[in-house]
């Protein structure tokens, strides 16, 4: 797809989404109509299996209290079952168990804690909580017991359990796990997600599968062309509902759930909780209890050590190198994030060129090849990954060691969850982030995320916040030459401080 096709700087991709939300999304699922739920008659289904374990019961109220203080955990709502503390206490069948035995672990998160008793209890539930924290099997085991509690799929049954995802990665992460803990019932799923042959898509869906995991707009495609119905879906889960609305998928998930029983138990998981998804959840969930994991203020992961340098756009490339060479000694895989798909080529072939290793993943890129790329830097054969935010969330590779924000993110909550795809899982990780004057409406955010993980504020940083960024444009963008001016902004090639690299952009 050529660069124009993108209206002028693929000005169509908004937030790491797919582009054009607004044109080529929005008359999507034009064709489907809302079901009037009134007089239908539903068939009755079990959703509450959960019976609170003794040691649970018999623990005092200080005990409760302090249990969810020591693992920051807050709830609100009436009637939040209490929490479990280890595995035996949640009452999984014998299946669960045993695959969770397999998988080696041995206590469950915060949020597992607090999510399993509140899913199972069948109440609609919204969880708050950083990618990462084992928040997937915090509504997939529950999924396992409601399907498994339901009458069998008969011949042209839709799915039991319906999960949406923002993107094919989470997609097809969460369906790797719901493989994992299905297998020992034969609960059979399938992942809907455009970019992907659709005949595969569609064989799974007509022979039947009680769990599909989809991006709204495959799944809608699906449902238009009548190769599944959502009338057996009486479990729904949103997972990084914040991350669906960032991508403008607000339009096509009211759409999905029109077409969803009003009885059903919906879960709703997001890292964050700005107000466009507490809406959402107000629409769509009923008499809803909720669980916060940490604080509510934004905060980045203390094991990561940010270093924020604010510098001008054709700074950026000779301050990457200066990091790519810090980090060759050590053997770690680095992952880029840039702003637009153009920047993330473009930086790939001039590193490549350059000799270093790099690949990179973005919405543009075939499905078989962005599943290569992402072999490629899980197995270190490729260990620079260049990516645009479609690959901040769901990315899950264990050992990222530094993360190098090229392009700062809109938003400081996407800024989060970029770092976070280092410092995983209890490991020490780094991010490098590079910060100009076009970002200056998020330096006071960015400031009190510093602050708060007792990470170095350049003082350029603190001057941005507090003249409004403005006046020291001219200061950061080298004497005024801005972004693309004298042939030295952004894609410019005659600039002489580009370290003898300046032929290759």
């Amino acid at each position: 797809m050529s660069y124009n096709s993108y209206g002028g700087g693929y000005g169509g991709y908004t937030n790491g989404g797919w582009g054009g939300h607004d044109d080529r999304m929005s008359h999507l699922g034009g064709s489907l109509r809302a079901v009037d739920w009134t007089n239908t008659r539903l068939e009755r289904f079990e959703k509450n299996f959960y019976v609170e374990d003794k040691r649970v019961a018999a623990r005092s109220e200080r005990e409760i209290e302090e249990f969810r203080r020591s693992k920051e955990i807050r709830v609100q709502g009436r009637g939040v079952p209490r929490p479990i503390t280890s595995f035996d206490e949640v009452g999984f069948p014998e299946y669960l168990m045993s695959s969770l035995r397999a998988q080696g672990f041995k206590t469950p998160t915060p949020i597992q804690c607090q999510a399993w008793p509140m899913a199972l209890s069948g109440r609609d539930m919204v969880a708050i909580a950083q990618t990462g924290s084992g928040k997937t099997i915090s509504f997939a085991l529950p999924a396992m017991l409601h399907i498994n509690a339901q009458p069998l799929l008969a011949p042209g049954d839709g799915p039991i359990a319906l999960i949406l995802a923002p993107t094919r990665e989470l997609a097809v992460q969460i369906q790797q796990e719901c493989t994992k803990f299905g297998a020992n019932s034969r609960i059979r799923n399938t992942a809907i997600y455009g970019g992907a042959p659709k005949g595969p898509q569609i064989r799974d869906l007509q022979r039947g599968v009680e769990i599909v995991i989809a991006t709204p707009g495959r799944l809608i495609d699906m449902l238009e062309t009548q190769k599944t119905n959502l009338r057996r879906v009486t479990y729904l889960v949103m997972d990084e509902a914040d991350r669906m609305l960032d991508m403008g998928f607000e339009p096509q998930i009211r759409k999905i759930v029109s077409q969803i029983r009003p009885d059903r138990q919906t879960l709703m998981f997001s890292a964050t909780w700005p107000k466009d998804v507490q809406k959402l959840a107000n629409d769509f969930l009923r008499d809803t209890i909720q669980v916060n994991i940490g604080s509510m203020e934004l905060t980045a992961n203390h094991n990561i050590q940010q270093i924020v340098e604010v510098c001008s756009d054709f700074e950026k490339r000779n301050k990457l190198i200066k990091h790519l060479d810090q980090i060759s000694a050590e053997n770690a895989k680095v992952l880029i994030f840039v702003a637009t798909k153009r920047v993330a080529d473009d930086i790939t072939k001039y590193l490549r060129q350059d000799g270093w290793p790099a690949l990179a993943i973005h919405g543009d890129k075939e499905q078989r090849e962005r599943d290569w790329v992402l072999g490629e830097f899980k197995a270190g054969r490729s260990p620079i990954l260049i990516a645009t935010d479609v690959a901040s969330r769901g990315l899950d590779v264990k050992d990222v060691g530094y993360v190098i924000n090229y392009d700062f993110p809109n938003n400081c909550e996407d800024y989060i969850h970029r770092i976070g795809r280092t410092g995983r899982a209890g490991m020490k990780g780094t991010s490098y982030t590079y910060f100009t004057t076009d970002n200056a409406k998020s330096a006071r955010e960015l400031v009190s995320i510093l602050k708060e993980a007792k990470a170095i504020v350049p003082s350029q940083l603190e001057e941005m916040v507090m003249y409004g960024g403005a006046g020291n444009r001219a200061r950061y963008n080298g004497g005024g030459r801005g972004r693309g001016g004298g042939g030295s902004g952004r894609y410019g090639s005659n600039h002489d401080g580009y370290s003898g690299r300046n032929d290759r952009w």
